[in-house]
């Protein structure tokens, strides 16, 4: 289930946050696109940089959001290549921890 989408803080952004219901974790996706991958996949993009930034947001959010307080966080990424119209989609669950 769809929580919240571009959730921006000045710590950094969230992409997508989720509910997965069935087995209670609240998901925190980052998207990234590449056109080619001249230079890394678009998944690769997500560097130790980015992921600090994204747990920042994260760790932001869960302070303001007390009613997730008692659910296990997940960090997914999905890498999207190619043409948009019909992309690859790469989608790594569970893809760092904080």
């Amino acid at each position: 289930m769809l929580i919240e989408q571009n959730y921006l803080t000045k710590v950094g952004e969230i992409d997508i946050i989720m509910l997965d219901k069935a087995e209670q974790v609240l998901v925190f996706v980052e998207v990234r696109y590449r056109k080619n991958t001249h230079f890394g996949s678009a998944t690769d993009s997500v560097d130790q940089t980015k992921q600090l930034k994204i747990m920042r947001a994260a760790e932001h959010y869960l302070g303001c959001q007390q009613k997730f307080d008692e659910y296990i966080c997940r960090f997914d990424v999905i890498g999207l290549e190619s043409d948009l119209k019909y992309p690859e989609i790469n989608w790594i669950k569970d893809a760092f921890e904080r």
